[in-house]
């Protein structure tokens, strides 16, 4: 029996659903929760108009009664206890062998060991569990790894960080080699680009790809660009500049690089330098949803430079500027789950 053909799909691909996890008052919002309840619900409402919503909460009827029963119709809630609300990094990825979905499930240890994740590790077993998914195989990937640690072309090409997936928190008895070849078996990838320059103050993920440098189409990559010589980015995002402008294709073509401006500085109570980025925006069905950050003239080129490269999906910007004070943005909360992942009940039509 010869082997399938595995294809680790783009994000640009058509989806099923987004998986949000809801904030809540024993998670570490507390302090900030009733700012941050409504950009989670302005992100689910916005994403409820182009396809299903699946909500992690911890009671139901609490979350339900945040939202308009207009809306409600594409929102699936589910009481699972979490941790925290970070779901592109504990939800499963999913991959397609031959065009059949199959789920890969990472163990998920608080970015190498930074945060509690008891819960929040266990949270894609138990959606899985409540049948919402369309009988797909589970399978568990034996090594720790994000999400956000990895973006796909779609094609067999994959963009991350070694920074991050060689963090000796994480897989400490593998080398790069040896994660290639996990990675190629179980995702399919033929061509890796690895970043070994580029971070964010007040990141916790140890350099997640999308925070940095995201596929926008097979042979376009954005990516944060930094212009100030007195910003303390500079140096390291000029380095992975240089990186990325050395990438090839497949077929030996360099990429098209489209630079994002440098989100203004945001800091919180404490003046700690928060890790706001225009990178870490989300691809759905028919539109994507940038994370903007109160600097209007800022804001707007990136809605601009991003309408570019998505001419046919409309840009919807964000306020996540609340989403910064637990050092993440839009992308990190969100996890997307392709076409034919759902039930057909659920299923977009």
């Amino acid at each position: 029996m010869s082997e399938p053909t595995i294809i680790f799909p783009a994000e640009w691909s058509p989806q099923d659903a987004v998986a949000i996890a809801f904030p809540h008052d024993q998670s570490d919002w507390s302090e900030i929760l009733e700012q941050v309840i409504p950009v989670f619900t302005e992100i689910i409402v916005t994403i409820s108009r182009y396809e299903k919503v699946l909500v992690i909460c911890q009671e139901i009827s609490k979350v339900k009664e945040l939202f308009p029963a207009e809306s409600r119709e594409n929102i699936l809630f589910f009481e699972i206890p979490a941790n925290d609300t970070w779901a592109r990094d504990f939800m499963p990825l999913t991959v397609l062998h031959d065009c059949n979905p199959v789920f890969f499930k990472y163990m998920f240890n608080g970015w190498g060991l930074k945060f509690p994740a008891d819960l929040d590790n266990l949270i894609a077993s138990k959606l899985y569990e409540t049948g919402v998914f369309n009988q797909i195989p589970l399978i568990q990937g034996g090594i720790v790894a994000e999400g956000g640690a990895f973006e796909s072309d779609g094609l067999g090409t994959l963009m991350s960080t070694t920074q991050c997936m060689l963090s000796p928190n994480r897989n400490p008895h593998l080398n790069l080699l040896q994660t290639e070849e996990i990675l190629r078996k179980q995702l399919g990838i033929t061509n890796f680009l690895w970043l070994h320059h580029g971070y964010l103050a007040g990141d916790d993920t140890d350099s997640h790809i999308d925070t940095l440098a995201r596929f926008c189409s097979p042979d376009t990559i954005a990516y944060v660009s930094c212009e100030d010589k007195n910003d303390e980015h500079y140096t390291e995002l000029k380095l992975m500049e240089d990186e990325l402008r050395n990438f090839r294709q497949v077929d030996g073509r360099p990429y098209q690089l489209i630079a994002l401006p440098m989100a203004p500085a945001c800091y919180d109570n404490t003046g700690m330098r928060l890790p706001a980025t225009y990178a870490n925006f989300l691809i759905i069905n028919g539109a994507v949803l940038l994370p903007v950050y109160g600097n209007p003239e800022k804001d707007n080129l990136a809605v601009e430079i991003l309408a570019g490269c998505f001419w046919d999906r409309e840009i919807i910007p964000v306020d996540c500027r609340m989403l910064t004070w637990q050092h993440g943005s839009l992308h990190c909360v969100t996890m997307q789950f392709p076409a034919g992942t759902l039930t057909p009940s659920h299923q977009v039509a």
